[in-house]
């Protein structure tokens, strides 16, 4: 089967107006991300969820014309309080991938960089067309992890979400964007139907359904640029620091797995 044609996916974090300094250069202002919308609204484009677009990737069903995905991380309280209304406004669905120990209620672990969302709140989103999907439990770098942890954040973060929202999610994102073949298939093993990565480039088929990429909205990024963004042009120039940052700290976690191996060996 041809590729099919990509797809812009939008991985936004924090929308807030005063958001904390950890989280600031991944924030976008309310007006921001309002006027954000309204050029995806005024250019034709047709926001989709992960899983419909997992799933007519896996069946060969159609898309609609100019399809794209509007998704967030971790689940900060400015997605309810300020995102939500403006995707309301337009009636585009979004996903959005919560850490499970990060969102205040009975499975709290602490650690948040900033204001997160409750489980009410999380509920509301859902009801709303948001798709709820994983992030893991506490946020970690799961390729660091060995096979019993790793598989503990996946299976601990489904099943808090299935009891908190009653259906089981299907989508997850990796925390900061990492992965590797051992990771990914453990995100399939413990029962997620398809996972986000990030890579800043669009989205194709031929990525599988375990490593589709997104490109990051930020502070930083002026109406133009995000046009850009939309139309998949530029992004080798517009994220080449980034990309050249990811390769060097890959091989930083490379080496970091390597060692603990040959220290547990010697055990």
């Amino acid at each position: 089967m041809p590729d099919a044609t990509p797809v812009p996916i939008l991985m936004y974090h924090a929308v807030a107006t005063t958001p904390h300094p950890a989280t600031r250069t991944l924030s976008v202002t309310p007006s921001a991300f309002a006027e954000q919308l309204r050029l995806i609204a005024d250019l034709g484009m047709t926001p989709v969820n992960t899983a419909d677009l997992a799933s007519s990737w896996r069946g060969g069903r159609p898309l609609p014309a100019r399809p794209l995905l509007i998704t967030f991380d971790d689940g900060y309280e400015g997605v309810h309080r300020y995102a939500l209304p403006s995707l309301a406004r337009h009636g585009f669905p979004a996903t959005l991938f919560v850490s499970t120990g990060w969102i205040r209620g009975a499975h709290h672990t602490g650690g948040c960089p900033d204001t997160m969302l409750d489980w009410d709140q999380v509920r509301e989103l859902a009801a709303a067309d948001v798709e709820i999907g994983g992030h893991s439990h506490t946020h970690p770098q799961l390729d660091q992890l060995d096979d019993g942890p790793l598989r503990h954040e996946l299976r601990h973060c489904r099943e808090i979400v299935t009891a908190e929202l009653g259906r089981a999610p299907a989508s997850f994102a990796y925390p900061y964007g990492y992965s590797n073949r051992r990771v990914r298939a453990a995100v399939r093993e413990t029962g997620w139907s398809q996972a986000l990565a990030v890579g800043n480039g669009l989205a194709r088929r031929r990525q599988g359904p375990y490593a589709l990429r997104r490109v990051t909205v930020r502070r930083g990024t002026g109406i133009e640029e995000f046009e850009r963004l939309l139309q998949g042009r530029a992004l080798t120039r517009e994220f080449a620091r980034d990309r050249a940052l990811t390769k060097g700290y890959a091989l930083v976690r490379r080496a970091r797995q390597l060692r603990r191996k040959a220290i547990r060996s010697r055990v």
